[in-house]
């Protein structure tokens, strides 16, 4: 009974997007680079379909559709923003499957990202995944510098504090 109260709470954190993951101050923003709305990584993608990264619940999809929250079941928020400065296109380019308080699987199908279209307009399609309540959580064992695969390869792992 005890040892329960004792073991930390730890969580694989799966990558939403096939693509490249780089660290997130290579990422060409000071919002994102700086982490001043937290800790996480980056993909740069190569392929369209995005996929939920935990077992959770859709916290909000932003109207532009260029960004998706997602809760995830030990309280970890977590924010995929496709692309840089994408706000701008008014969803042009983003097709979201989800609503805000859907539940949702590891690995279901969340949105599509036109990458093609969308670097068409000269927009950068490097996305963050960030950890947004960071401070209940950190992060160990992040992938950096390698090739992925969107819905199954691990991204990262966090720990409840």
């Amino acid at each position: 009974m005890f040892k329960s109260l004792f073991t930390q709470k730890k969580e694989i954190i799966h990558t939403p997007l096939t693509g490249k993951v780089v660290p997130l101050e290579e990422v060409p923003d000071p919002v994102f680079s700086q982490k001043m709305m937290g800790d996480g990584v980056a993909i740069i993608p190569t392929s369209n379909q995005v996929f939920s990264p935990v077992d959770g619940e859709i916290l909000s999809v932003f109207p532009t559709k260029h960004a998706i929250s997602i809760r995830s079941k030990t309280g970890a928020e977590l924010l995929i923003h496709m692309g840089i400065e994408t706000v701008k296109l008014n969803g042009e380019g983003f097709h979201v499957l989800v609503n805000e308080g859907d539940k949702i699987k590891k690995g279901s199908s969340i949105a599509e990202f036109d990458i093609e279209k969308v670097s068409n307009t000269g927009t950068n399609v490097i996305t963050p995944i960030i950890l947004v309540n960071g401070d209940q959580f950190k992060i160990e064992n992040r992938v950096s510098h390698q090739s992925i695969t969107g819905g199954q390869d691990m991204l990262m792992e966090i720990t409840k504090i």
